[in-house]
């Protein structure tokens, strides 16, 4: 078993440059404190994290950052555009949404080209009109009461799943 310093010493030592490989884009956030705990999520595997334009989001996202080094973060504009040019460019878009022919979680791949994970609202989900934007679904299987995980959790283990990490 490896030491806390040994397991340190192993990360980056600085952030790293924009992969573009793998982004989480929280397009319809409900709650700004989950953006920053996603961000350093994204940190943590390698991913950016996309989100609107709208100003609140700027103030949460640096509000939440702990980081010590600046995180790769996109802005978007419209969001349904935003997909619809990402998708046409050949991005795999996979929401993290409940759905017919979703898949759980622990059958998830990890991406093997640019990927962009896709989480709505935290009370009503991804918004209909961007369901057809999307390649695929994610659900995260639950036995408890609650409808959903928040977005910063739900993001992280679908971003660990998708990292190949998990």
């Amino acid at each position: 078993m490896r030491t806390p310093k040994e397991l340190r010493s192993a990360r980056r030592p600085r952030r790293h440059r924009c992969w573009g490989h793998l982004l989480a884009a929280p397009l319809w956030p409900m709650h700004g404190a989950n953006l920053g705990t996603l961000l350093r999520t994204c940190d943590a595997v390698g991913a950016c994290l996309v989100v609107p334009p709208w100003g609140w989001v700027d103030e949460a996202v640096a509000r939440g950052n702990t980081l010590r080094h600046p995180a790769c973060v996109h802005r978007t504009g419209d969001p349904l555009r935003w997909l619809a040019s990402e998708r046409a460019a050949g991005s795999r878009i996979l929401g993290v949404e409940l759905a017919d022919e979703a898949v759980r979680l622990a059958d998830l791949p990890a991406a093997r080209r640019r990927t962009v994970m896709v989480l709505g609202h935290e009370q009503t989900g991804i918004p209909p009109e961007a369901l057809d934007l999307l390649d695929g679904a994610v659900e995260i299987p639950m036995v408890g009461t609650g409808a959903s995980l928040n977005v910063a959790v739900a993001g992280s283990l679908v971003l660990y799943r998708l990292a190949g990490l998990l």
